[in-house]
């Protein structure tokens, strides 16, 4: 029998605000235990939550940049269940009524495009993290992560493959940090996911059972993950068994997902309106004035950059990998006005130092307008191609400028006609034997010629004009 994956994903992703969901502690990672807190984000008794205006403003780019409807009103809900790092007991989120709902991404996979739908968007705070001793059979809570915002972005049952779920959470992943709303480090757990998937006969329109997955930090751990659990249900229900509706963790050292309980419905939850936050309304001013501080998303940037810069597909993607990566490119396109000539130098060299380096672009030595007037150099003939593979280490290396050092080490390019014929007169005259040769019939001593008089030039020569010179000069020997 021939079985179908029905995967819905929900992913979680920390907002990039300064203070936290419900009260102003600070939202830094990485501080020490339990500093970031105070009587609201401890669940003491008595305290009163006040939203954060500006997780809503985030929220809401990221409903209007997946296509949502917005909803007028929503209202928060709390969601309860005891876990030793919710001191509340019950978890400040939306239910009934959220922020927004039945959106959209389009996904690239297997060289087609697909549309995934997005549920719904909803606002929520995190829960504080448990930190477990290897040696001693202990745990211990770290608070500073409760009352963090969130957002929660419930997909379609969509997804029918591992491949498709790794492209919906890459594009997911790239629209909030284009954004800047979301740094979406993995490490941090400032982008994570929940996978729920389930088999079905292909024929079939009926869910099957599903599971839960999670504990995944990574793209490939989610990928190996959901591609793992097809395997392992396949195998359930072609020997006859059923699966078993639970929540079950990934065991990246095994490779294995394992059972870690049964899964919980919305009932086992007891949503009920939260009675200290009253309801959220958006209205149309503020939605338009959202709207407006919308960034250009990385999908048109790359079908813009494709059509107005002449550069392929490949190259836009890329280049449009990040925000700031597209920016400098952009920027060293319009100043040097070689659009490919830039995109070269930032994929093939640019790149190359970074990545060697483990540097982000925003620390790059190398300005745009130091890499534009290097493009511009090479074009008007001042130095070569060759000659510029040296300029641009050292630009990297101590951050002058193009001219700076090739007027530091004497790089300029010989392009004065009589200066060269000179140079290819006296190289002819030294190689009689090769020009025999070469007049016989042997045309390959072309190169031979190009390369003594780049010797004689110390590199310096022009290429394309030696080249013009010498075939002039040899025929007419």
């Amino acid at each position: 029998m021939e079985y179908e994956p029905v995967i819905g994903l929900e992913v979680h992703a920390q907002l990039l605000t300064a203070s936290k969901i419900f009260c102003g502690c600070s939202t830094e990672f990485g501080a020490i235990p339990n500093s970031h807190t105070c009587p609201v984000c401890l669940g003491m008794p008595g305290v009163l939550p006040v939203l954060n205006k500006k997780v809503v403003e985030y929220a809401l780019k990221m409903a209007l940049a997946t296509h949502c409807t917005i909803n007028e009103t929503s209202n928060f809900a709390r969601k309860n269940y005891f876990y030793p790092d919710l001191p509340k007991g019950y978890q400040i989120s939306q239910y009934a009524q959220p922020l927004a709902e039945h959106g959209k991404v389009e996904i690239e996979v297997n060289g087609g495009k697909k549309v995934i739908g997005i549920t719904r968007i909803h606002m929520e705070e995190d829960a504080g993290k448990l930190i477990h001793d290897e040696y001693n059979p202990a745990s211990y809570v770290d608070l500073n992560r409760a009352g963090v915002p969130l957002i929660e972005i419930v997909s379609e049952p969509d997804i029918r493959s591992a491949e498709e779920a790794g492209a919906y959470l890459k594009r997911l992943h790239e629209i909030l940090v284009y954004m800047e709303i979301c740094d979406g480090n993995m490490e941090e757990g400032s982008f994570r996911c929940d996978a729920n998937i389930s088999l079905r006969p292909k024929w079939e329109t009926a869910f099957g059972t599903r599971t839960e997955l999670k504990n995944m930090n990574s793209f490939r751990n989610i990928q190996r993950a959901l591609e793992y659990e097809i395997k392992r249900q396949r195998y359930v229900l072609e020997n006859g068994g059923s699966v078993a509706q639970e929540t079950r963790l990934w065991d990246d050292a095994q490779g294995v997902t394992n059972p870690m309980r049964g899964k919980e419905e919305a009932h086992d939850y007891r949503y009920f309106p939260d009675p200290d936050l009253v309801s959220l309304t958006v209205d149309e001013l503020w939605l338009e004035e959202i709207k407006r501080s919308l960034p250009e998303l990385p999908l048109k940037k790359r079908e813009r950059f494709v059509r107005d810069y002449q550069i392929p597909a490949y190259d836009a993607g890329v280049l449009t990998s990040s925000r700031a990566l597209a920016d400098y490119f952009e920027a060293v396109a319009k100043l040097s006005g070689k659009p490919k000539a830039a995109s070269n130098w930032v994929m093939v060299d640019i790149l190359k130092f970074l990545n060697d380096d483990k540097r982000e672009i925003k620390d790059c030595p190398i300005l745009p307008e130091s890499l534009a007037q290097l493009i511009t150099l090479i074009d008007a003939g001042a130095i070569s191609g060759k000659m510029a593979k040296d300029v641009i280490v050292e630009m990297y290396e101590t951050g002058k400028s193009p001219k700076a050092i090739i007027e530091e080490k004497g790089m300029v390019q010989i392009a004065d006609e009589e200066t060269l014929k000179k140079v290819i007169s006296s190289v002819i005259g030294a190689n009689p034997q090769q020009l025999s040769q070469f007049l016989a019939g042997k045309d390959k001593l072309f190169g031979y010629f190009v390369g003594q008089v780049m010797k004689a030039t110390q590199g310096k020569a022009n290429p394309q004009l030696v080249n013009e010179l010498l075939k002039k000069m040899l025929a007419e020997t």
